[in-house]
């Protein structure tokens, strides 16, 4: 599935468009510990997360995270959105949970990945 089809069913805001509609995910992430995101997330993940800080952005490029979704619709540091144009992060933003949307991107097929150990 490409990033930009789950603009919709997440009810999300693109916030930055990092090549969406050019890039496939491969499973997705759902956490808020930057260390365990590092540890557990997989390559061509999206990731779902209540942090909107910038670190999320170099987490995302060293583990090479496609998308980061943003719940809570959680306002979103000016760095954060610069750093992602820069690295061509997409960056979304929705009023949903973080429970909300990994049920909606579950529901869309996307499994939940791990690194193995």
């Amino acid at each position: 599935m490409k990033v930009n089809e789950i603009v919709i069913p997440l009810e999300a805001e693109v916030v930055v468009d990092g090549n969406m509609s050019e890039q496939t995910l491969k499973g997705g992430y759902s956490g808020d510990l930057l260390s365990d995101c590092i540890a557990n997330a997989g390559e061509g993940s999206v990731w779902v997360t209540i942090h909107s800080h910038p670190n999320i952005v170099a987490v995302a490029v060293l583990v090479g995270i496609l998308c980061i979704v943003i719940t809570n619709f959680q306002e979103i540091d000016p760095q954060t959105v610069e750093k992602a144009r820069k690295e061509r992060v997409t960056l979304l933003r929705t009023p949903l949970t973080s429970y909300q949307a990994v049920a909606v991107l579950a529901g869309r097929g996307i499994p939940g990945t791990k690194k193995h150990v």
